[in-house]
């Protein structure tokens, strides 16, 4: 079997005034939940990217992304082509109301969106990507950013 492309990504963990957590819904690969985000363009670095994805799939024009929390590297389908996906994501905090589905130019696969609560996400019987997602969001919310970005898998 061939070794699968490398494909870089940023995603951004986005959250409201009252500390919801913004995902996406897809429907590709058996439908799931996650993050906003998606792979660098040509020339870009991971900050550029995340910030081109809030504005492509959300709609929002100016966000103050903060730090890198995680990382992720992951085997999936892109396209019907097998990838090794490697996703930087960052922390940004949004106003709900500024999030505008309608002024997004990007909609890739995206069916729907929706503002969870850390209760919501624990209670959850779909798939969230990335895994572990919950946790992140709560040790950020008590401690700030990690010193280093946590290693995600799934």
């Amino acid at each position: 079997m061939p070794t699968p492309t490398v494909r870089q990504a940023a995603r951004v963990v986005t959250l409201d005034e009252n500390d919801r957590i913004l995902l996406l819904r897809y429907e590709e690969n058996g439908g799931f939940w996650a993050t906003p985000g998606g792979s660098l363009e040509p020339g870009e670095d991971h900050r550029t990217a995340a910030l081109r994805e809030v504005r492509e799939e959300l709609g929002i024009e100016r966000v103050d992304l903060g730090p890198q929390l995680a990382v992720r590297s992951k085997e999936h389908l892109v396209g019907g082509r097998q990838v090794r996906q490697v996703e930087k994501y960052y922390i940004a905090r949004v106003r709900a109301a500024d999030v505008d589905p309608e002024r997004a130019t990007q909609p890739d696969d995206i069916r729907t969106w929706r503002w969870w609560t850390l209760t919501d996400l624990s209670t959850i019987d779909q798939p969230v990507y990335p895994i572990g997602l919950g946790e992140l969001v709560a040790g950020y919310l008590v401690n700030g950013a990690p010193s280093s970005p946590v290693e995600l898998t799934g």
